[in-house]
């Protein structure tokens, strides 16, 4: 019997918003990667990597994935969903490093944007790997090239903007048209999923699989806070060199 899914439109609210707030905190991290030298151009790099890949891509991803009912008791694998979100961290500072190396130019920037996109949808894919229940996934090969399209297309729009973009509002603006992106790929990913029941036949490790009621607001709420420490951080540096400038 095929299991149908639901969503929990909370949930679905606040995979979009820490979407928006981490592509938002990226955007502004991003800033200081073509200029910054040595290590600070590494902690730079870095630091966007984790506000993207973790905070704006895994976390939504996450968000989402408790989000959605389908149609039966569910855990996820903690190994699994901890890799997923090291390789989207992993994705989107190499995208960065490339993107951000030398000067500006397209070619570059479609390369780092294939890199981080396929980084990206395996993150989304890897962390379907952690989904514990009683039955079977499998996928409609056609959606799931649509979501990598996605995923690619997402990953250029968002390496373009953060190397192109200065003022406040255009960033405002960019990260909220990032946060439709970055949901988008994950939801036409979901799309390309078929659940079928196997008769209640629990896979090992079920039982020991991250679960509960409030996850998903928890991850939300720890994800808010930590964007919020960096991006304050981050402007209280900024005011430190703007004085010493001056």
């Amino acid at each position: 019997m095929a299991a149908h899914q639901s969503y929990n439109w909370l949930l679905v609210v606040l995979s979009y918003l820490i979407s928006v707030l981490g592509s938002y905190t990226a955007l502004q991290l991003a800033v200081g990667i073509p200029l910054a030298q040595g290590r600070q151009r590494t902690a730079a790099i870095f630091a966007a990597g984790a506000a993207m890949g973790v905070g704006a891509i895994w976390a939504m991803h996450f968000i989402a994935m408790l989000a959605c009912d389908m149609g039966m008791p569910v855990t996820y694998d903690l190994v699994r969903t901890a890799l997923s979100a090291v390789l989207a961290f992993a994705a989107c500072s190499l995208g960065l490093a490339i993107a951000g190396s030398g000067s500006f130019n397209w070619s570059k920037l479609v390369g780092a944007g294939v890199c981080m996109g396929l980084g990206v949808a395996g993150m989304h894919y890897l962390g379907m790997q952690a989904v514990l229940m009683g039955a079977f996934i499998t996928y409609d090969m056609n959606v799931v090239a649509l979501s990598v399209l996605i995923a690619v297309a997402a990953s250029i729009a968002a390496l373009w903007l953060a190397f192109n973009l200065r003022g406040m509002a255009q960033m405002i603006g960019s990260a909220l048209v990032m946060g439709v992106a970055v949901c988008g790929m994950h939801y036409t990913g979901m799309a390309a999923v078929n659940i079928d029941d196997n008769g209640g036949q629990l896979p090992a490790g079920y039982a020991d699989g991250l679960r509960g009621d409030n996850l998903g607001v928890s991850i939300f709420a720890v994800a808010l806070v930590l964007l919020v420490v960096v991006l304050v951080m981050n402007h209280l540096r900024q005011r430190r060199r703007e004085a010493i400038t001056i």
